[in-house]
């Protein structure tokens, strides 16, 4: 299966144009990063597995005459069965467990079954790490924010330095995630980058204006995983 990052060539430099320019009024160090997926959700699809071959079992034995019934039906009715042997509910559950779990190699139909919380977390623990990587600490100031988007999660966050959280609360970035979603959404994801640089930008002019004493510390191009 292919990738599902959706930037070209001109996406890399609109955006990377977008953090020089909104670099040029602040203090701020702007670092965008894109991933393809943010988890493999290999641990979601084995409990996904493992809860349909339980309600699988509990299926069985609510209703066991249905199942002795096919048994009977295929055996011309005389098998002679009249409880299932422990051995096919084992294969039966085992069938059901491996049969899921092969299915959900699907990609598209593991992302679909995900819970959304579960989704939310794995997003914002990739982000945070990759922040603590690329740009936590390494700013004279402390002021590196990250802008990250999950491109087959639906998900962006942004995670900001010490001296940018004492100043700014979460809530302010809101304008900037719409206005990221809003534009991934139509299938021009570069732009939605760029525009929520331009965003964070005026944020960041307004709490950490430019200084002459202040280089360019992080690399303002488009990090693509």
């Amino acid at each position: 299966m292919g990738k599902v990052n959706q930037f070209t060539t001109d996406d890399h430099r609109v955006v990377t144009e977008a953090v020089s320019e909104a670099e040029k009024a602040t203090d701020g160090e702007i670092v965008t990063i894109v991933t393809e997926q943010s988890d493999h959700y290999g641990d979601v699809a084995w409990a996904i597995s493992g809860l349909v071959a339980l309600t699988a079992l509990l299926v069985v034995s609510l209703f066991p005459e249905w199942y002795l019934g096919i048994v009977n039906l295929f055996a011309d009715e005389w098998s002679g069965i009249t409880a299932l042997p422990y051995w096919t509910l084992f294969i039966f559950a085992a069938l059901k467990f491996f049969g899921v779990r092969l299915v959900l190699i699907w990609k598209p139909l593991l992302f679909l079954l995900v819970p959304p919380p579960i989704k939310n977390a794995r997003v914002r623990k990739r982000a945070v790490s990759l922040f603590t990587v690329s740009t936590d600490h390494r700013t004279v100031g402390r002021t590196g924010i990250l802008l990250y988007l999950s491109m087959r999660e639906h998900r962006a966050e942004i995670v900001a330095d010490n001296a940018i959280v004492e100043k700014v609360e979460p809530a302010v970035w809101g304008d900037a995630m719409v206005a990221l979603i809003d534009l991934v959404r139509q299938g021009k994801p570069g732009d939605g980058m760029a525009e929520a640089v331009k965003q964070m930008g005026v944020v960041l002019s307004e709490h950490f204006p430019k200084t002459d004493n202040n280089p360019n510390e992080l690399p303002d191009r488009l990090i693509e995983l």
